[in-house]
């Protein structure tokens, strides 16, 4: 769903004094650097939940680094637009991404000179994580994740799903679904999240995962009914309902990530300042609390961690992947 910039900018302005307070000395002085602006290319236009996350955190960088933070939105297939530009992008420092789990879609797919998360980027740290809620329009006549299932194997091909695109989070987690389900459902592919939603809302498509914090409020209006949460625990969001692990699916967990990372070969040094600098901005209560209202819960881990995480993640998602290759191409 898209989220005004004006909501972003009060964000911003609201920890602004908080941070400089709690951050003016960083590791940036040590190395001299950064002396000139910093570009952050985010995988989805402009209004999106990356680019809402890419504009409160490039806000309280600002004056941690002491110069301009400018966000570059390459938006199209499921981040790998914009993850080619970021690998092929000079390794000084002045050009780092934020990925999320679409850009997973590239390993298993890509192709000669594209790039590979394992292997064309140097981690620096993973924001946080934001857990996502399988939603269905009301009119669907279910009211549980049982009843969606055996209406989906009794009707192969009835019940339709809408995600950002092929290979992106969404698109990835219903994949996941419909195999532990055992389940068929038609993928509709948008351009972007928000109209996808308001599709759902609207009865055009009858189901999504779609970020928890985003939908909740949609479902206390009753525009949405929601049947489970796709992580290991129940989101504060919507605390009553279930997740699908506690429904009988042992392990279901479609979280979506969100970390920044830098083109390999960036020096270690520089690295560490862009972790230092981020890890100590989402160290402040106020930026933890605008993280959360945005449905992130903050992690900030080092650059080693995050670099096992990425390859953690991969396998879990190589068969899902490799089973919608044809449309991720």
């Amino acid at each position: 769903m898209r989220i005004p910039l004006t909501f972003v900018h009060r964000l911003i302005r609201h920890v602004g004094v908080a941070l400089l307070l709690a951050c003016g000395a960083t590791p940036a002085t040590a190395l001299d650097y950064p002396t000139r602006p910093i570009t952050l290319i985010v995988p989805h236009k402009a209004g999106g939940p990356s680019d809402v996350i890419a504009r409160v955190l490039g806000g309280m960088l600002v004056p941690v680094l002491r110069q301009p933070l400018i966000i570059e939105n390459r938006p199209g297939a499921a981040g790998s637009i914009a993850a080619d530009h970021a690998a092929q992008a000079a390794s000084d420092g002045y050009t780092f991404l934020l990925g999320n789990t679409g850009i997973l879609a590239t390993h298993s797919t890509r192709q000669k000179n594209e790039p590979d998360p394992q292997l064309d980027f140097a981690p620096i740290t993973l924001l946080g994580t934001q857990t996502n809620t399988l939603v269905v329009n009301p009119g669907l006549p279910v009211s549980s994740l049982r009843q969606l299932i055996e209406l989906a194997r009794a009707r192969p091909g009835f019940i339709t799903f809408a995600s950002a695109g092929h290979g992106s989070a969404a698109h990835l987690a219903t994949e996941l679904f419909k195999i532990e389900a055992k389940a068929d459902m038609v993928h509709v592919p948008y351009k972007k999240p928000g109209p996808a939603l308001q599709d759902v809302i609207g009865g055009h498509v009858q189901v999504m995962f779609a970020p928890t914090a985003l939908v909740a409020h949609h479902v206390r209006a009753g525009r949405l009914r929601a049947l489970g949460i796709a992580s290991m625990t129940r989101s504060p969001f919507l605390p009553n309902v279930a997740t699908i692990d506690e429904l009988g699916f042992p392990r279901f967990d479609a979280t979506t990530w969100y970390g920044l990372v830098a083109p390999l070969g960036t020096r270690k040094e520089i690295i560490d300042v862009l972790h230092h600098s981020t890890a100590a901005v989402l160290d402040d209560k106020a930026a933890r609390r605008i993280m959360g209202n945005l449905g992130i819960d903050v992690v900030a881990n080092s650059p080693r961690e995050f670099e096992a995480y990425i390859r953690a993640q991969i396998p879990k998602w190589a068969a899902i992947i490799k089973s919608i290759a044809p449309h991720t191409e």
